[in-house]
């Protein structure tokens, strides 16, 4: 517990002055300061009280100096005013250093090799690092090599310049080892974005063949069949026979294209999940009703097991979207005289809905690709064809909530869809029909 306590505390200050609107580099340069920063208050105070005791004023004068300009560091991050901080490290490290081991001989200088690292890992301009560079390195072979010829009484012992220079080099490798991190984690992030960017390539692709398929099909048939029957082609009786099949294709259509608008949506950002209290019951009840024609066609047992005081806390546009694709699935992949199961269980403080088809079903490779755009839709038990995009939306959105969605399956033996969700929170409100 304490060393826990410790590790959140060095945490919240190394991150002091970091937002979300900071870059990746920019915020990795303010932590690095920070973490520099931090270390330096606390040894400029160890020295300040250590050469008031070995009677040092002057020298401890310098040290609380330094000790100041630390904290101003973090001052300034915290305020972000970035370029105001890494000017103060700069400058107190030049006078203090300087003056320091010029008039007492501590070994301090050995510190601006420090300096001289920092400034080539926060700063880019390639002029600004030439002129600083010959800076410091002019005052350090200044301090070192200039003739003094009075020192201020006593100097300190040869083991404190030893001390110092360890220090030194010490920090220096603890930052480029910090920043050798920052750039792998950078590589890492970089390559991470890549292997997203390739995902969403191999998603467009996908997403045209569906636009070329599953879209462009039935508007060609209803425009062939319209244009037969203009040119007097077919007859009324035969375009009532027709009506029946272009009438399950444009539902089809129709499908595929919320599905689809819905999924753009999301990949653009433009949905955003807001849950509430939800009864399932209800809300199972209203995603059944449009395939109630549908079940009667293949005369379909349905056997539905809902309390009416079950609630989930989801998105109640997102949920709606959910059940419509699954029971669409049990439908579709459903024998004629089949049977469709819908039921809940609890588990600890979550619902899960289980809907459960005798169709079909699928093996595991198929299972595999299911909710993703490998998925190859397949046709139902009456013809009917899906896009493939209603179970990607269905994973992502209960993704979203906070949710799980799997399936278990066999072919031949059917399909069941097992749907977990977070139970009603205490104190929130239950969302009415009015409400959406």
């Amino acid at each position: 517990m304490f060393f826990r306590k410790i590790a959140n505390f060095w945490n919240a200050v190394v991150n002091i002055g970091i937002h979300p609107g900071l870059s990746f580099i920019e915020t990795r340069r303010t932590k690095l300061l920070n973490t520099v920063a931090i270390p330096g208050v606390v040894l400029t105070l160890y020295f300040c009280v250590l050469n008031l005791i070995q009677h040092r004023p002057a020298l401890a004068v310098v040290n609380i100096i330094h000790t100041f300009g630390d904290l101003l560091i973090l001052y300034l991050n915290k305020k972000q005013r970035y370029l105001q901080a890494r000017a103060v490290v700069i400058v107190f490290s030049l006078l203090l250093y300087g003056i320091s081991g010029f008039f007492f001989r501590n070994g301090v200088e050995f510190y601006l090799i420090l300096i001289l690292v920092l400034i080539y890992l926060i700063y880019d301009n390639k002029w600004l690092l030439a002129f600083l560079s010959v800076l410091i390195i002019s005052v350090i072979a200044f301090v070192y090599y200039a003739p003094v010829f009075w020192y201020m009484e006593p100097l300190v012992p040869s083991g404190r310049i030893l001390a110092n220079l360890v220090i030194a080099l010490g920090v220096v490798v603890i930052a480029l080892l910090y920043f050798k991190s920052v750039h792998a984690e950078y590589q890492q992030e970089t390559e991470d974005q890549r292997k997203a960017l390739d995902i969403l390539n191999r998603d467009k692709v996908k997403l045209f063949s569906i636009i070329a398929h599953d879209i462009r099909s039935p508007l060609a048939t209803l425009e062939g069949l319209l244009l037969m029957f203009s040119n007097d082609h077919y007859s009324e009786k035969d375009m009532k026979s027709a009506a029946v099949e272009l009438h399950l294709k444009v539902s089809q259509l129709g499908e595929t294209l919320n599905n689809l608008l819905r999924w753009t949506a999301g990949q653009m950002k433009g949905l955003h999940t807001v849950p509430a209290v939800l009864p399932l019951a209800s809300l199972v009840n209203d995603a059944l009703s449009p395939f109630e024609p549908n079940v009667r066609q293949k005369e379909i047992q349905l056997d539905m097991s809902i309390a009416d005081d079950v609630q989930v806390y989801a998105d109640v546009n997102q949920l709606m979207i959910v059940l419509r694709n699954l029971i669409s699935n049990a439908v579709k992949f459903s024998h004629q005289g089949g049977k469709i199961t819908i039921h809940t269980s609890i588990e600890d403080k979550n619902i899960c809905l289980h809907v459960n088809d005798h169709g079909v079903g699928m093996d595991r490779e198929r299972q595999a690709t299911l909710f993703s755009f490998g998925y190859k839709p397949s046709y139902g038990t009456a013809g009917e064809r899906g896009s493939g995009i209603g179970l990607v939306l269905c994973a992502e959105f209960i993704r979203q909530n906070n949710g799980e969605i799997t399936v278990e399956s066999e072919p031949g033996k059917g399909t069941t869809f097992r749907l977990t969700l977070p139970g009603s929170r205490e104190g929130a409100p239950a969302e009415t029909e009015e409400d959406w």
